[in-house]
């Protein structure tokens, strides 16, 4: 029986996000704009596609999404609803503040609102988790630099922590643009305070950078100005081929807690990077501007309609494994070279015969392509998932990799850097003093920056053959902390007790005793 998802869309980012992909998830699912079964999908139907995962049927058997539309200004939502697939979505899962006035780029007014409109949100929720059979978990879609993804999604992914501990929680988080001038002012410490929920409260993140996604639609889909439809069709695309295995399940990682605790060894180290390979767009557009209306229909290897233009001529196996190490096609701009995996698979598509596979692992073990940590059991793991056989493929072969590598830490320490910058200089902090959360200082923003100082401790720590020593020293450091907390009558928490390792603790003691 499947275990079910539900998705939860937080502002302007994480609508725009999910709206791609519900879209590309009913052409895969042979599902129509209002729901309903296409012709060519009743006849014959795989008993292998598991559409209950993610959408359940009304009354009128048409298919509605698991999901939760979120949002503090209506602009995207109402664009959504003004959109062909304005029928797909149940009305009663959408949320648009009554105000309209959006949290203005401040994370701690969408934090606020949040906390005050909390109940109408969470009963949405609630009413879509009380209707599924067997519910796994929730995937939360939402951008950190802004202030309604990052505050209202801060509050939530703290609320489904307290109010369902024992179901996963996976997020897929779109980091700013670190390269350029930001055009939120107050993005690092928007950025900051969300990645405090990111670690406690999450049980993995995959980690979409802005900057990544413009160099592959860039580069690889040589668009020359990526609009936010591109860098959104590419998050989409990831995002579908990533739960591919959920959907057309296979001999291996048919869940979601399968497929995650492959990737996280350890609680706090759950920040997953991504590659696809390869991207095509529909012929005409691929020397296109992007621009708002147009080429954001990227469709990757499993595309829809006619025949498509890409750099890649063809593929096979092993060049689709290669090119998934390669960084230029990883969604985190950040170099691979230096660091080691913790944890890597690769989901391949396609034609492929298990023999090719095993020549392809062998190739690159004998070139050196992949580093692995150094004080435990790792090698690249491999899933054989099933397509839809209601798209068609520009190419025989296709690939995303998951990946947990020590490098991500240089992504968060950018953040703590352009955080401390701007914290120096006392700007902007105004506008968040006014929130009830910044009423008496500014103890939020510091406890903040230590829980994200150290999580690139740890991962630096995992490069390194003694890790499990410096596990074993961080925790009796802790435990200390914690004895001088109650000392001082504070409510201590036991970092070993946090919501994001609930799930992993077990695991990761049979995983640090298993060699």
């Amino acid at each position: 029986m499947p275990r079910e998802i539900l998705t939860v869309q937080v502002g302007q980012c994480g609508n725009q996000v999910g709206s791609e992909f519900w879209k590309r998830l009913c052409q895969e699912h042979g599902i129509n704009k209002d729901g309903g079964v296409e012709d060519f999908a009743r006849e014959g139907a795989s008993s292998v596609d598991r559409k209950d995962v993610f959408f359940y049927q009304a009354d009128d058997e048409q298919y509605v999404p698991r999901s939760v539309l979120v949002d503090l200004e209506p602009r995207v939502i109402n664009q959504i609803l003004a959109g062909d697939y304005r029928n797909l979505y149940n009305p009663e899962n959408i949320y648009v503040h009554p105000e309209g006035g959006g949290a203005g780029n401040n994370w701690a007014v969408g934090y606020a609102t949040a906390e005050s409109v909390a109940e109408d949100v969470l009963e949405k929720i609630d009413r879509e988790a009380n209707n599924s059979d067997s519910l796994e978990g929730f995937v939360l879609c939402h951008s950190i630099a802004g202030g309604t993804g990052s505050g209202m999604g801060s509050y939530l992914l703290e609320r489904l922590n307290d109010r369902f501990p024992k179901k996963l929680i996976q997020t897929y988080s779109v980091f700013p643009n670190t390269a350029e001038t930001a055009d939120v002012v107050v993005q690092p410490y928007n950025s900051i305070l969300s990645l405090k929920r990111l670690v406690l409260n999450a049980d993995a993140v995959v980690v979409l950078d802005n900057s990544a996604l413009n160099g592959i639609a860039t580069s690889q889909l040589h668009i020359a100005q990526p609009s936010v439809s591109d860098t959104n069709s590419i998050v989409s695309t990831v995002m579908a081929a990533s739960t591919s295995t959920l959907r057309y399940p296979g001999y291996m990682n048919n869940d979601l807690t399968g497929l995650l605790s492959s990737l996280v060894p350890t609680p706090r180290t759950h920040f997953l990077m991504t590659a696809y390979t390869p991207f095509t767009l529909p012929e005409g557009l691929a020397s296109g501007t992007g621009g708002a209306s147009g080429a954001g229909k990227l469709t990757g290897a499993a595309g829809v309609g006619g025949p498509a233009a890409s750099s890649v001529r063809k593929t096979s196996v092993f060049d689709v494994m290669r090119r998934l190490l390669q960084t230029k096609n990883h969604m985190v701009s950040t170099s691979t070279k230096k660091g080691s995996y913790l944890a890597l698979l690769n989901i391949v598509q396609g034609e492929v015969d298990p023999s090719q596979v095993h020549k392809a692992l062998e190739s690159i073990r004998e070139k050196r392509l992949v580093r692995f940590i150094p004080w435990g059991p790792a090698s690249i793991q491999v899933a054989l998932s099933n397509k839809s056989p209601y798209t068609r493929s520009a190419h025989r072969v296709s690939g995303l990799m998951m990946a947990n590598h020590t490098s991500i830490h240089s992504l968060f320490e950018k953040t703590l850097r352009q955080y401390k910058t701007l914290r120096a200089r006392g700007a902007f902090l105004d506008q968040y003093k006014k929130q009830a959360i910044f009423a008496d200082g500014f103890d939020e923003f510091d406890d903040s920056a230590d829980i994200v100082r150290n999580l690139v401790d740890e991962y630096k720590a995992a490069d390194r053959p003694d890790y499990l020593q410096w596990g074993e020293a961080a925790e009796e450091a802790s435990s200390s902390a914690i004895g001088a907390a109650a000392t001082a009558d504070r409510a201590p928490v036991d970092p070993r007790e946090r919501p994001s390792s609930r799930h992993a603790a077990a695991a990761a003691d049979d995983y640090a005793h298993s060699y």
